[in-house]
């Protein structure tokens, strides 16, 4: 046997065509249709005590793009031979591909012999079949955080009222927005009874209503999607939250209504959206707020908050464009 190979693609004619020939060329081909059972399929391999040889992955697929899984997959496994297929590529894809060790560039179509000789040019690497020991307990406590909506009732005394919020104890971010509320708040404390006390001390100012008040909650996520988005923040996703606020462009918070029955695929989708800078999710899972970046035409509906809405379990979007009072 020539080795094992993991394909990633959307499309079942593809994963057909190219599990078949891959057999046909002794080759042992397991086909997932999307990122998250590619990562399914990664962890129970390992768990079995079987290694992967060899990963094909499309790039435009329904959950994660295939660049996020290169990256995340190359952090896990950087010897890992990868090829990366496309019928929408152009050179920027490709050299964003190439640039990551041992990957190789295919586009569609494709002959089931042109694959074997891009496969056949990359190093021999595999992943690792050792299941890695849980994180032991280290006695820490986590931080808890949530978020508060308000608006204000006295507009006279705007920043006034603004400032303080700004200054009190406990603030992470806040920010002026426009939206179906003035002002929302991020809120950090080392238990809950403190961050209520908090959420008490901001409900009883003059001047403002409150609107909304919400701890951030865990996510429910299957272990090893859990594992994939950690590994992904750390790799990747943590330096574009540090940066979004200094890029020129609108910045708007989103507040997204869902089932919380697909509360894993919708997460996950929305997580690995280039446009997304975080994502928390709060009240049961019934909702998800989250902050995005953008620089379209003003009257006009982001093209992300559309995307948003055509994903399975969306319910509803709403949108709230930050207002810029103080210069970082």
């Amino acid at each position: 046997m020539k080795g094992r190979v993991l394909i990633i693609d959307d499309e079942a004619e593809i994963r057909r065509n190219l599990t078949i020939g891959l057999t046909q060329e002794d080759y042992t081909a397991v086909a997932c249709p999307d990122g998250i059972s590619a990562i399914h399929e990664l962890n129970q391999a390992r768990e079995k005590g079987l290694a992967y040889d060899y990963l094909i992955t499309d790039i435009f697929m329904p959950d994660i793009d295939g660049l996020k899984i290169l990256k995340v997959i190359k952090n896990q496994y950087p010897d890992l031979p990868v090829l990366v297929i496309t019928g929408f590529g152009d050179e920027r894809l490709m050299l964003t591909a190439l640039s990551e060790h041992n990957t190789g560039y295919l586009d569609k179509p494709f002959e089931i012999s042109e694959l074997v000789d891009a496969l056949e040019e990359l190093s021999p690497g595999k992943t690792d079949t050792e299941v890695p020991e849980e994180a032991a307990d280290d006695g820490m406590r986590e931080s808890v955080s949530g978020y508060l909506t308000v608006k204000i009732t006295e507009p006279d005394r705007s920043m006034e009222i603004y400032d303080s919020l700004y200054k009190m104890n406990g603030i992470q971010s806040c920010d002026a927005v426009r939206g179906d509320f003035d002002i929302i708040l991020l809120v950090q404390a080392s238990s809950t009874s403190e961050i209520q006390e908090i959420f008490s001390r901001i409900k009883s100012m003059d001047g403002i209503e409150v609107v909304s008040m919400s701890q951030i909650e865990r996510p429910k996520l299957d272990r090893d999607v859990d594992q994939f988005i950690e590994t992904y923040q750390h790799a990747v996703k943590h330096d574009a939250q540090a940066d979004a606020r200094r890029q020129p462009g609108t910045m708007s918070y989103i507040i997204v209504d869902i089932d919380p029955g697909a509360i894993q695929q919708i997460f996950t989708t929305v997580f690995f959206i280039d446009e997304v800078v975080f994502c928390d999710v709060i009240e049961n899972g019934s909702k998800l707020v989250g902050m995005i970046t953008g620089h379209g035409a003003m009257g006009k509906t982001p093209r992300i908050i559309q995307k948003l809405n055509q994903i399975d379990g969306v319910l509803r979007v709403r949108e709230a464009k930050v207002i810029k009072l103080i210069e970082d």
